[in-house]
C-alpha cells in the first residue's frame, strides 16, 4: 500500500474511536432533529481521501450544504439523500482541500454532553464546510441538476 505507515494507521484508528463515541451519544439523542446526520457528514468531508467514494463526498457536502446554509435538520437531510439515491449518480471529480476545517471530533468530544456537545456538532460542520468553499459550486450544481 503506498503511503501507507503504522502512524496512519493509529490515526484512523482513533478517529474511528472517536467516531463510534460520538456516533454512541447522538443515536441516543433525544432530539427529534436527528443530529447524527451531521456527524456523519462532518466526519466524511474532514476524512475524506483518494480511496472514499464521490458518491459519500458529495452527499456528505450536501448535507453540510443543507445544514450549514439552509437550516434543514438532520431528519430532512436524510431524506434528501434517499431522494438524491434515486437520481443522478455521475459525480464530477474534483480537489479535496488539503485544510478540512480547523475544529475536528476531537474538539466535538472534548465537550460536555448536552447543549455543549450539541453546540459544538454544530461548530465541527460549519468548519468542515468553510473549508470545502472552494467546491460550494459543484454541490450547488449537482442539487439544480437532481431536483
Amino acid at each position: 500500500m503506498i503511503g501507507w505507515t503504522p502512524n496512519n494507521f493509529i490515526n484512523e484508528m482513533k478517529e474511528q474511536n472517536l467516531y463510534d463515541e460520538l456516533a454512541f451519544y447522538t443515536l441516543a439523542h433525544r432530539s427529534p432533529y436527528f443530529i447524527h446526520q451531521h456527524i456523519v457528514d462532518a466526519f466524511a468531508a474532514q476524512y475524506a481521501d483518494d480511496k472514499t467514494k464521490l458518491i459519500t463526498i458529495y452527499f456528505a457536502l450536501v448535507g453540510l450544504y443543507l445544514y450549514v446554509e439552509k437550516g434543514y435538520t438532520g431528519r430532512e437531510i436524510q431524506l434528501e439523500h434517499i431522494r438524491l439515491s434515486n437520481r443522478n449518480k455521475e459525480f464530477l471529480p474534483f480537489l479535496l482541500p488539503e485544510n478540512r476545517g480547523t475544529f475536528t471530533i476531537e474538539d466535538v468530544i472534548k465537550k460536555e454532553h448536552g447543549i455543549e456537545r450539541d453546540q459544538a456538532i454544530e461548530i465541527w460542520c460549519k468548519s468542515v464546510w468553510k473549508a470545502y468553499e472552494p467546491c460550494k459550486s459543484f454541490i450547488i450544481d449537482y442539487l439544480e441538476k437532481n431536483c
